[in-house]
């Protein structure tokens, strides 16, 4: 794999909640990284604004707002997100078929097949464990809830998955390679574990099959950030020839 699609398969997290943070970052990492996700904190802080900032700074936006709610409020969010020009998007799979339907449906009415952001749908946070499911009423495994949530994004019309590093080959077997894949719990091998529990390196989980790693604090916190991001591409160039 080159150097410059190894970049392009990084999404750097913007984990702050001011404009003056996400034009700093944006314009240190735009031409680094494929694309910077914004979160809740950052769109709760600054709204729509955030997205228009990253924009404008060339980068392309991961909208992470894990929408789930009834059918209809899903899609109308899900059209707003498609006005804003973000690149992916994403609701819970647990929201059900109806609602995941609805909200692609009424993306892929509005518009065109080039334009519109990708719908991904959440499986299991990274952060959940077995217990975490048990304490909610679920007693299938990890694996098999996340695979369970995948088939069923897969049959509703999304372009893929947000899942743990550790589930997609499993995902991969039951939905195919054209199904996308993006993970988070990525740590490369400099960095802390923090509160990710389900985790591989960005090697790892490219070799396993992933089209998107999702990075934050590995990058955030080093003392030379740029630096990180070429230690993390070399790595995934490197190691997914």
């Amino acid at each position: 794999m080159t150097r410059n699609e190894a970049k392009k398969r990084i999404i750097f997290a913007l984990d702050v909640d001011n404009l003056a943070d996400i034009t700093k970052w944006s314009e240190k990492l735009s031409s680094d990284v494929g694309m910077l996700k914004v979160g809740k904190e950052l769109f709760t802080s600054c709204g729509p604004a955030a997205v228009q900032a990253v924009k404008a700074n060339g980068g392309s936006v991961f909208l992470d707002l894990k929408y789930h709610d009834i059918p209809n409020t899903v899609a109308q969010a899900m059209l707003a997100a498609g006005r804003l020009g973000v690149k992916l998007v994403n609701l819970h799979a647990l929201g059900g078929p109806e609602m995941m339907e609805k909200a692609g449906q009424a993306v892929r009415k509005e518009f065109g097949e080039s334009e519109r952001p990708k719908i991904l749908a959440v499986t299991i946070l990274t952060s959940s464990t077995q217990e975490t499911l048990k304490a909610v009423g679920i007693e299938y495994t990890v694996e098999q809830m996340v695979v369970r949530l995948a088939r069923l994004a897969q049959e509703s019309g999304m372009d893929g998955v947000v899942a743990s590093p550790v589930e997609i080959e499993a995902i991969r077997t039951a939905c195919g390679p054209s199904f996308l894949v993006v993970t988070p719990g990525v740590r490369p091998a400099f960095a802390a574990v923090d509160d990710q529990k389900r985790i591989m390196t960005p090697v790892e989980a490219i070799k396993a099959g992933a089209d998107y790693l999702v990075i934050g604090r590995p990058i955030a916190r080093a003392a030379d950030p740029l630096k990180a991001v070429e230690m993390i591409v070399d790595e995934i160039a490197a190691g997914a020839e």
